[in-house]
């Protein structure tokens, strides 16, 4: 009887599964391989071409605003004030009534300087008279010539009484007049420094008020010389033009960030500089109808420098930063691969750089995928779309949902 040896089974099942699995590495290596030597897929970037274009320069300035005239009001007599005649804070009119002052010692001080005048006018004819018959009867020996000269002197002495009483009273109706003090300019009036009572002194250091014309109204601006050297060196280079009369105009920010509706014109610049800021005032007059700007307020000028005819603009989406701060931008060459690119900034004019160095006409830029490239790799282009908006889908399958990609 042949006898079944069951213990050896699994030892050949185990071998039959080893076979097996030997059999299939192979294969599933092969494979592996196959997928690491694949070749990369191109990603999609958008960019713009570079073109020249005309671009206006500005630059904004700091200031603050001053009335366009200023009048401090102060009494040219002494005496007492009794009446104010206008309303603190109110616009008041060139040669409105503002205080009367006590008028009655000055209009005695007139009135006896024309009582004087009169007699001395009344006393001219006969001096006049005895100092002709006195000089008839000199003629014939009737008279001394002491006499005459007495006569004539006395004569000469009451026509310059007459000529001093007359500037007294001049004087008089001038000091009489300025009781009323009235206002030197139109404007708005601030408040009063006196009540009705106070005593008023001729030339007094405190004005009694003063008066502010702030339509139209002063904004200073400083403008430091090494921008205005630069700005004179590219004028002279040609790399700027004037715009005529649009040069003098200037716009204005107020201190919420808001546009002042108005425009102004630049009056002039300063001829000299101050030492301790290193700058010179520009100084603009804007209209205020409305008096929107009031003196002292915090303001920033938006002047005109010239016209860029062949500016080089970039979106600023397309302008990264290097570890130590520089500016860069990638572009896509004629071979389809990404070159890098470090660039030289003047100013942000909306929503683009200006650029002076570093790109050229025609160069290709990429302004969205500049994260997933790199250097020396080729890509796939497709236009910018410049009015899509954030999160929605373009041409670009690169852009990530939500926001743009590439770095400002």
């Amino acid at each position: 009887m042949r006898i079944h040896d069951t213990s050896r089974e699994p030892l050949k099942w185990i071998v039959a599964w080893i076979a097996l699995a030997s059999g299939l590495l192979p294969a599933g290596c092969n494979k592996t391989d196959g997928k690491q030597t694949a070749a990369p897929i191109a990603q999609e970037v958008a960019t713009v071409t570079v073109r020249p274009q005309q671009a206006v320069l500005t630059t904004e300035l700091p200031g603050r605003t001053s009335a366009y005239r200023i009048a401090e009001v102060r009494p040219q007599v002494n005496g007492i004030i009794q009446k104010r005649l206008f309303v603190e804070g109110s616009e008041v009119k060139a040669g409105q009534l503002l205080y009367q002052i006590d008028p009655a010692p000055f209009r005695a001080a007139l009135e006896n300087a024309m009582a004087a005048l009169g007699k001395a006018e009344a006393n001219l004819p006969a001096l006049r008279s005895k100092a002709e018959r006195y000089k008839e009867a000199l003629v014939d020996k009737a008279v001394s010539q002491q006499d005459y000269d007495d006569a004539a002197s006395a004569m000469k002495q009451s026509e310059a009484d007459i000529q001093s009483w007359k500037a007294m009273v001049d004087a008089a109706r001038i000091n009489l007049g300025y009781t009323r003090i009235t206002a030197p300019i139109s404007g708005r009036i601030g408040k009063s420094n006196v009540t009705e009572g106070a005593l008023a002194t001729a030339h007094q250091p405190t004005a009694l008020t003063t008066i502010q014309q702030m339509d139209p109204i002063h904004v200073d601006v400083f403008q430091a010389t090494a921008e205005l050297l630069r700005l004179k060196r590219r004028l002279e280079d040609r790399r700027l033009t004037t715009t005529g009369s649009k040069q003098n105009k200037v716009k204005l920010l107020l201190e919420d960030g808001s546009a002042y509706p108005m425009e102004g014109t630049l009056q002039f610049r300063d001829v000299s500089v101050d030492p301790t800021t290193g700058s010179v005032i520009l100084r603009i007059v804007f209209p205020n109808p409305k008096g929107t700007l009031l003196p002292g307020m915090y303001v920033r000028a938006v002047v005109t420098e010239g016209v860029n005819e062949k500016a080089i603009l970039i979106p600023q989406q397309a302008v990264a930063r290097d570890p130590k701060g520089n500016p860069m931008t990638l572009i896509v060459d004629g071979s389809g691969k990404v070159t890098q690119r470090m660039l030289n900034l003047d100013r942000a004019i909306g929503d683009k750089w200006l650029v002076t160095s570093g790109v050229a006409p025609g160069d290709r830029v990429i302004v969205e995928g500049m994260q997933k490239v790199r250097p020396g790799a080729s890509v796939k282009e497709v236009p910018f779309d410049a009015g899509g908006e954030p999160g929605a889908k373009s041409k670009s399958p690169t852009r990530p949902a939500g926001g743009t990609s590439g770095g400002k």
